[in-house]
């Protein structure tokens, strides 16, 4: 069945180590257990990210967005901040990278997305994710991020126990190999950040974070793409996330749309890049050119208008990542599963398509 609703608490994973019921669900309904992953340690991958954007509607100069990453991916880790500055004439980003040599499970990331705290600190990177009730902290020092400058981050994101997600697992076709997803869109964002004697401050009538939480074991070689926004529509929360490109999707898919907390599922979406003809081709598209998204019912027709590409690539011969993170405005119609239309103007948003052998 496609889009099939996961709606039972139950564990992730078989006795054989295969996902027990592929789905999608609005609850975190799975319980992740790393010991009952049958694949070796090497090939684990686990990781938190959180984007918060501040969107500077009457001046979008002062546009600006915050990415951190914690990642245990099995025989290395990564773990990045990113600050990012997508208005103003001349748009830009500075992002810092650190490597860790094959953390196999000693970064210790919670196996739910509900209780446990992350931390990660060495000499350069102080970074937690702190979770509450109805609250989740990113905080920390990235030292000499950038000219010698240090940054600092108090961000605050709330979140409703009731509010509703996307949760997705799904298979790869490979023994063992799965993706096990929960993105969590409309956060209200409240807060700092900090670079040198700069500060730039977050509110939670404007402003929003994301959280992309995932556990899984993948196949080695892969393209994905994913897009995700947040934007205040007279005092309602509206985000969306729309993805293809993690494993078998047979039985579902992870594109939604949030309201108010509520989720309404999308079906198949297309995300069309000027250029963009082959999956593994990351240098033909224009990825500066305006993109088209439709999805297969018409609830979601956007018209997405890039002004930075996040770029960033690495390649070790065994390990290589090519990524065009891009970062723009949205202008269309959504419509939620009661019928209401959503009129999206100018949302601040990625969209991104990433291609991996790691």
């Amino acid at each position: 069945m496609r889009n099939h609703e996961v709606t039972v608490e139950q564990k992730l994973l078989d006795e054989s180590g295969e996902i027990a019921e592929c789905g999608w669900a609005r609850k975190p309904v799975w319980k992740y257990e790393r010991r009952a992953v049958k694949a070796p340690a090497l090939r684990i991958k686990e990781w938190d990210y959180y984007l918060v954007m501040h969107d500077g509607l009457l001046d979008k100069s002062e546009s600006i967005a915050l990415a951190c990453t914690l990642s245990d991916d099995g025989y290395v880790g990564l773990q990045s901040v990113s600050l990012l500055f997508p208005g103003g004439e001349k748009p830009w980003e500075h992002t810092n990278t650190i490597l860790n040599v094959a953390p196999m499970g000693r970064m210790h990331l919670p196996e739910s997305a509900e209780a446990g705290d992350v931390r990660y600190r060495d000499k350069k990177l102080d970074l937690a994710y702190l979770k509450s009730p109805g609250q989740r902290a990113v905080q920390g020092t990235f030292r000499s991020f950038m000219d010698g400058k240090d940054l600092k981050i108090d961000l605050k994101l709330k979140q409703r126990e009731e509010d509703d997600r996307m949760v997705i697992a799904t298979p790869w076709d490979r023994k063992h190999a799965f993706y096990y997803n929960q993105k969590i869109n409309g956060m209200r964002a409240s807060g700092t950040v900090q670079l040198g004697d700069r500060t730039w401050v977050f509110r939670p009538e404007t402003d929003f974070g994301t959280l992309d939480w995932g556990r899984g074991v993948w196949t080695y070689d892969n393209t994905w793409y994913w897009g995700s926004g947040n934007q205040d529509l007279n005092g309602h929360a509206f985000g969306f996330n729309i993805g293809f490109g993690f494993g078998n999707t047979k039985a579902a898919t992870e594109n939604v749309l949030s309201y108010d907390g509520s989720v309404s599922k999308l079906d198949d979406v297309e995300i069309r890049i000027p250029g963009d003809v082959s999956l593994k081709d990351m240098d033909a598209p224009r990825y500066m050119e305006p993109w088209e998204i439709h999805e297969s019912s018409g609830r979601f027709e956007m018209t997405f208008c890039p002004v930075l590409d996040r770029a960033a690539k690495m390649d070790f011969k065994v390990i290589v990542s090519d990524q065009h993170q891009v970062f723009g405005r949205m202008s269309g119609t959504a419509v939620l599963s009661s019928g209401q239309r959503v009129e999206v103007r100018d949302m601040l948003c990625f969209i991104e398509k990433v291609h991996n052998r790691y």
